[in-house]
């Protein structure tokens, strides 16, 4: 009877013991299990050759090293680079911040923005892990798309696959006067634009875009909610005008 009682007692603290564990992991815990994914859909059409295409590399190295500086990114926020020129493709898939390694990237061909939609759709479907009856999924995604031109492809297919995704926001960024502000419109109500494609200009977008991802970050892991357009971002800086 004695070791009867001794069994039952040993389990039933056992059994508390992992309560009192799971019970401890509180909201924030478990709102980091979940990612927040990112995908940067960059132009790299014969156009941007030069000083643009650098900016464009340095940008993406400077938003990674102050993304790594925020406690709350660092823990949630995962990056995918994809670019498009004359073909689409995704050069870095989504990515922990400690383990992204930008790769390099050239300037050349046509603008195929339709491909680049396309292709982002697939990773979100590929890469974005849903919510089941078991678990929450990832957040929503975010995207970003920089273009200094006007689409040589067919995007409105590419806009049709895209659009059937769910993401929390998109913004795109027209670069340059030959860029259609009217056209990303048809893409996102989020539209911002820059008056030239210089590297000041483009480095002034990317720290837009770092501080944008740390606040959706940080409202996610606080709150649990998402961002879902410009209003809830940080204000742009003076080179970035919002087209309306």
């Amino acid at each position: 009877m004695c070791c009867k009682w001794l069994t039952t007692t040993i389990i039933t603290t056992k059994f508390i013991a992992v309560y009192s564990l799971f019970s401890n992991l509180n909201y924030k815990q478990l709102l980091k299990m979940r990612r927040l994914p990112v995908y940067l859909l960059l132009d790299t059409s014969g156009s941007m050759t030069g000083e643009p295409i650098e900016a464009v590399k340095n940008g993406v190295q400077v938003m990674i090293s102050s993304l790594r500086q925020n406690p709350q990114a660092i823990e949630t926020a995962f990056i995918s680079i994809i670019t498009f020129d004359s073909v689409a493709r995704q050069v870095v898939p989504l990515t922990d911040l400690a383990s992204f390694q930008m790769v390099d990237i050239k300037a050349t061909g046509t603008t195929c923005l339709g491909e680049a939609l396309k292709l982002v759709a697939n990773c979100i479907d590929n890469e974005v892990a849903k919510t089941t009856a078991e678990q929450k999924g990832d957040w929503k995604p975010l995207v970003f798309i920089m273009t200094d031109g006007i689409p040589t492809d067919d995007w409105q297919s590419g806009l049709e696959e895209f659009k059937k995704r769910k993401t929390a926001y998109t913004v795109a960024c027209a670069a340059g006067n030959s860029a259609d502000s009217n056209l990303l419109k048809q893409i996102t109500e989020n539209v911002v634009s820059l008056d030239t494609a210089d590297s000041q200009s483009i480095a002034k977008f990317f720290s837009w875009v770092s501080a944008s991802i740390g606040v959706t970050s940080t409202k996610v892991e606080d709150a649990g909610k998402q961002v879902t357009g410009l209003s809830e971002l940080p204000p742009p800086p003076s080179e970035l005008n919002i087209v309306t």
